[in-house]
């Protein structure tokens, strides 16, 4: 294996590592608390620099992601503001018709911020 190749499936498991070591089984464990076995430890062991590297980047877009839906309120009270200034009667349809396109695109953005369940963090999705 060439040193910067990256194995997916040790990427895969170092994102579902909690990174915890338990004693009862000298293992690490799952996110959701079950022991690695003693061959997912060995894999998680020799996982390289690169593929930790790679779980890293993943999990700094994940940590991204879910900034962005804590904000998602904040962020659309400020985008807002200026047409509701503008505006005598104050409610969303009225904004929406002095946006451009892309602000309705943007609005539509941070609506589905506020309604979207947020998701797992799991390999190769963020």
């Amino acid at each position: 294996m060439p040193e910067t190749a990256i194995r997916p499936h040790v990427v895969a498991l170092l994102c579902d590592s909690n990174f915890r070591y338990r004693r009862d089984t000298r293992t690490w464990s799952h996110i959701d608390g079950r022991p690695f076995t003693k061959e997912e430890q060995a894999t998680a062991l020799d996982a390289t620099r690169y593929e930790f590297e790679e779980f890293a980047a993943q999990h700094t877009r994940y940590m991204e992601y879910k900034r962005t839906l804590e904000e998602a309120p904040e962020t659309l009270q400020r985008f807002l503001a200026p047409f509701m200034e503008r505006l005598t009667t104050k409610n969303l349809g009225n904004a929406v018709e002095l946006m451009t396109e892309d602000e309705r695109t943007e609005l539509d953005r941070l609506l589905g911020l506020m309604i979207e369940r947020p998701r797992s963090f799991a390999p190769y999705i963020f």
